[in-house]
């Protein structure tokens, strides 16, 4: 399957396919072994003959196996082995499946983004009332005591304790905390963004909550795409409407080269 211009060079190299993929060659290699690149054909003397759509199917690859994966990868794998079958509108529709997986994780990110925000401005209020120890506390927000301990340990929260017995004491300030920490972890967000944005929260900062969660400081490392959310779902979107137009560039191939009289149509 080759425009008008592709036919000059009918046959590619591994690494022609590799440059435009900006991957190393054994990538290539890899992505045909794993079945992500179909229809490769060889020489008489056993090498590669890549075509120009094997190269759209490279790029397909590169624009969709990249984390995160919204609802896990295996949707995602199975559109990309579909479409080097050749399977075109079976795998233009699994990835408008994955689209709508992207907006609706977005759309969680959001909704947690807006109970941060409300309880941030209302966070004094009811800082007093029954006070638990930690497992009655595990049990109100539904995690382990092991949970409740990490997240201490890693500076998200700091727990009174009663000085008698040196029991952690939480109220309502605490249990309020907890569950928005574990809001924004079930929405994706990493430990990391979190601290950095209670850690302004707590120097007295009530605006731009959004702004801090998705904004590592000069001193962060950056590990993963969750210490940036926000950010890695635009950027997750805007690859997968990418991928979806190269699946509708590939349909429109397929199509036009099926059509009879194509060829004397084009002289």
């Amino acid at each position: 399957m080759a425009t008008k211009h592709e036919t000059i060079r009918q046959y590619l190299s591994t690494s022609d396919v590799a440059r435009a993929g900006g991957v190393h060659p054994n990538t290539v290699l890899l992505y045909e072994a794993w079945g992500y690149l179909q229809g490769v054909t060889r020489t008489p003397t056993g090498y590669r003959q890549f075509t120009h759509e094997h190269v759209r199917q490279m790029q397909f690859v590169r624009l969709t196996l990249q984390v995160p994966y919204p609802g896990g990868k295996a949707l995602i794998e199975s559109c990309v082995r579909k479409a080097a079958m050749g399977d075109l509108d079976e795998a233009l529709q699994m990835v408008f499946a994955y689209l709508s997986r992207v907006h609706a994780e977005q759309a969680y990110a959001d909704q947690a983004v807006a109970a941060l925000e409300s309880w941030a401005n209302a966070r004094e209020c009811g800082a007093h009332g029954a006070v638990l120890q930690i497992r009655d506390a595990a049990r109100t927000v539904g995690l382990s005591v092991d949970v409740l301990r990490s997240w201490e340990r890693s500076g998200l929260l700091d727990v009174p304790r009663n000085p008698t017995n040196g029991y952690r004491l939480y109220e309502a300030r605490e249990i309020g905390r907890l569950q928005i920490i574990r809001l924004l972890r079930m929405a994706g967000y990493s430990p990391l963004a979190i601290l950095r944005m209670l850690l302004y929260l707590d120097e007295g900062h009530h605006t731009h909550l959004r702004e801090v969660l998705d904004t590592p400081r000069p001193q962060d490392e950056v590990y993963v795409a969750a210490d940036r959310w926000l950010t890695s779902l635009a950027a997750l979107e805007m690859r997968v409407r990418a991928a979806i137009a190269n699946l509708e560039e590939r349909i429109a191939l397929q199509t036009s080269i099926c059509t009879p009289g194509f060829y004397n149509e084009k002289r």
